[in-house]
């Protein structure tokens, strides 16, 4: 496992790799509030969704119960994190976001909850696959602000949902994969400096995962990144016989 959560081995309940999982959860609230967050989501999140797997499997479940059963993952986090806070006050007003992608090969899954991100790079061509959920990108589709308004950029990391605050609407999508597709999740610490034509050239000619982060995590510390900063990168790749 390659995972920032201790013992990840109890939270899955197969023995053996059914699917591909990957998540980036980034907490706000600051300190303990955010780091704590992430963890409860991550652990939690991470346990049902491999649970919901086992079930996919046994009874040959629908898209349809599928898109639902991991949205009702990211709202039972949504409602121990609230719990927590409740019961202790050092921790309310914790929250996180919260972008999963998990992969049934040829068929992925993406949950997002806040404003980590996933990219897709197919052919050359970098798409982002997620809405930022802030209020900066809700006033703009809601057609009250213009893209690059000074006020959006205020608002621009001002989460409209997120697993913890005072709402969520996690979002399912369903993405057909193809062999040579790089996907990318990332927090907000990455994008925030980075554009998006220098990850789609990072990943065009990335020679492995682990090569792709450490070149992205330069270039968003060369341009001043000091906000916590996740990626994940994979590539589909058919094995050889």
């Amino acid at each position: 496992y390659l995972t920032s959560l201790p013992q990840p081995e109890d939270l899955m309940a197969e023995p053996e790799r059914l699917a591909f999982l990957a998540m980036v959860a980034d907490g706000v609230g600051g300190g303990t509030k955010g780091e704590e967050a992430s963890r409860i989501a991550l652990a939690a999140v991470t346990q049902y969704v491999s649970n919901s797997m086992r079930c996919y499997y046994a009874t040959g479940s629908t898209d349809r119960e599928f898109y639902e059963a991991l949205q009702e993952g990211a709202l039972q986090c949504h409602r121990e994190l609230i719990r927590r806070g409740e019961e202790n006050p050092d921790y309310r007003g914790m929250a996180t976001t919260l972008t999963l992608f998990f992969g049934v090969w040829p068929r992925a899954y993406l949950l997002q909850v806040g404003d980590s991100r996933c990219y897709l790079l197919r052919d050359g061509e970098l798409t982002q696959i997620t809405r930022d959920q802030t209020m900066a990108q809700e006033l703009i589709d809601l057609g009250v602000l213009p893209h690059g308004a000074p006020e959006a950029g205020r608002l621009a990391h001002t989460l409209s949902s997120s697993i913890g605050g005072r709402h969520t609407e996690p979002k399912v999508t369903r993405l057909d994969m193809n062999w040579g597709t790089v996907v990318l999740l990332c927090s907000d610490g990455l994008t925030k400096h980075v554009p998006d034509e220098k990850i789609r050239e990072r990943l065009r000619s990335m020679t492995s995962g682990k090569q792709a982060c450490e070149a992205l995590l330069d270039d968003a510390l060369e341009a001043g990144g000091s906000d916590n900063i996740s990626i994940i990168v994979g590539r589909a790749l058919q094995r050889e016989n």
